[in-house]
């Protein structure tokens, strides 16, 4: 997930044009379902620079939408397993030009730690809301009845991929499917909130190495992905009560958030990277009004999904939401995409061999 994506999202709402089962029309009848297929305009190549093993590219791809509609489902069919994860963003009319403009001869961008159209700054990251995520394991993303986003006429789509150098590096052709219905059709949009926690994850017991010494390994962190990287970390570390200089180190992390948004929450999502085993979201914890949102207590990377919360919890803003994640070291020697890399001290960062731990709260202003 991109670090930059999310430090944005930390302040501002975004809005999910995702998510939905079939509603009707205004009046009363089922809505025409069309089917949008999209694909790659050519191959891309990853590359990793720095050293690392990790590249971000973004590449556009038009839908050719005359008339405005709701995107009720979605559906990104990575294309080799070098995708680690994909994100799908919707382009406006407004941002159309900016978005064939950095698109130069079709090839797309590399969007590492971006904003989805290079030009456009931070402010255009709520006009660039998501469409979908997909992480292995994701099929077809329709999440509850009567919930979707406008896809305005004239609307582009951008597939934000991050390929895993370490699972290979030939060319890669992805694409994407959206249903929608007409715009006339009565749907509750769907707003989407992230709430991250700082993994702090120390080099295995019996295992040592440069890269074990926190300090050494944002050092690492930095050189490969440049300064702001530790610049999230320490911004999240503050955020959650720590200090950014010395945090509590361990394998398991959490953090308490003000719910950005009030409503129903209808939908969930856990996302950690290879060496996450369990993550649960909950609202007002330790408190008698106490509400476990999802419990994930066998996370698995290859396995990622959305959980739909039914029936659906009500949440008024600034009610707490604790995300709780937690890890295991060993799997950094296990695993074969790790274990040949150099033992580390594990924080926050947007390569595989990173950690994240990461809450999606997905919420609708009334009851679809």
């Amino acid at each position: 997930m991109r670090t930059r994506l999310i430090l944005g999202a930390l302040a501002l709402t975004i809005l999910l044009p995702s998510l939905a089962a079939l509603g009707t029309e205004a009046g009363g009848a089922s809505p025409k379902v069309t089917t949008i297929n999209l694909v790659q305009p050519q191959a891309y190549t990853p590359k990793a620079i720095n050293g690392g093993t990790d590249d971000y590219h973004c590449t556009l791809v038009n839908p050719h939408v005359t008339k405005s509609s709701f995107i009720t489902a979605s559906q990104f069919f990575p294309g080799s397993k070098e995708d680690h994860h994909a994100i799908l963003f919707l382009v406006p009319p407004s941002l159309a030009a900016a978005a064939e403009a950095a698109n130069k001869g079709g090839h797309g961008w590399t969007c590492f730690g971006e904003s989805p159209i290079p030009g456009t700054g931070l402010a255009q990251i709520t006009n660039t809301p998501w469409l979908s995520a997909w992480a292995p394991g994701h099929g077809k993303d329709v999440q509850v009845a009567g919930t979707g986003t406008p896809l305005p006429a004239g609307s582009l789509v951008v597939m934000q991929v991050h390929y895993n150098l370490l699972q290979g590096d030939k060319p890669v052709r992805n694409s994407l499917r959206l249903w929608t219905v007409p715009s006339s059709t009565n749907l509750q949009p769907v707003t989407l909130n992230l709430y991250p926690a700082p993994p702090d994850v120390p080099c295995a017991t019996g295992v040592s190495g440069p890269l074990c010494d926190r300090t050494a390994a944002l050092s690492d962190l930095s050189s490969r992905f440049g300064t702001e990287a530790v610049g999230f970390v320490n911004a999240i570390e503050a955020i959650c009560g720590r200090n950014p200089a010395n945090p509590p180190a361990g394998n398991t992390t959490s953090c308490d958030w003000g719910s950005r948004s009030g409503g129903y929450v209808v939908r969930v999502g856990a996302h950690m990277h290879l060496t996450g085993r369990a993550l649960k979201i909950t609202l007002n914890p330790g408190t008698p009004q106490a509400k476990v949102l999802v419990d994930v207590k066998n996370y698995n990377f290859d396995y990622q999904r959305s959980y739909n919360v039914s029936p659906p919890v009500k949440v008024s803003a600034g009610d707490k939401i604790q995300v709780k994640c937690t890890y295991d070291p060993k799997l950094r020697s296990e695993l074969p995409q790790l274990r040949k890399l150099p033992a580390r001290f594990v924080t926050w960062g947007d390569g595989s061999s990173d950690e994240m731990c990461l809450g999606l709260v997905m919420t609708v202003p009334k009851l679809p």
